[in-house]
């Protein structure tokens, strides 16, 4: 019992049948022509298929079919796929980091200020300022 051609391969056997057409119409249309203009358009085709052979081989990534999955050769596997989460990783973990060190330099700013200003030699006048007061009544409730 033999099996039946895959739909892929059939499309390029269709195509191999449709380029060796073409070729042979090419062909014949040549013979009508002068020489050198028939030579240089059978110079042209050949430079043609052998460019395109060329990036044909080139282009082709390995494939390692298994079962009936198939993977690109070369693939990251789990150790690959979690060095490439990586950097990021790293990126928002530093960016924690800087927003917490921020925050706490803030902190440690504004509690030198109220040190210096609570302990420090005040004017009778800044007592009686009423923008004083309120900050007083702020900073307790805080």
């Amino acid at each position: 019992m033999t099996k039946p051609p895959s739909p892929q391969l059939d499309s390029f056997v269709r195509a191999d049948q449709f380029g060796a057409r073409v070729a042979h119409l090419l062909d014949d249309g040549t013979r009508h022509m002068p020489r050198d203009i028939g030579e240089r358009l059978r110079a042209a085709r050949t430079q043609a298929l052998a460019h395109r052979r060329v990036s044909e081989v080139v282009a082709a990534p390995a494939v390692l079919a298994q079962g009936n999955a198939a993977t690109l050769a070369g693939g990251l596997g789990f150790w690959g796929g979690a060095a490439s989460w990586l950097p990021l990783v790293a990126l928002v973990i530093g960016l924690m980091g800087i927003g917490t060190l921020q925050e706490q330099m803030r902190a440690s700013e504004v509690a030198d200020v109220d040190t210096e200003l609570l302990t420090g030699d005040l004017p009778t006048a800044a007592y009686t300022d009423p923008g004083f007061a309120q900050y007083l009544r702020r900073a307790t409730k805080e």
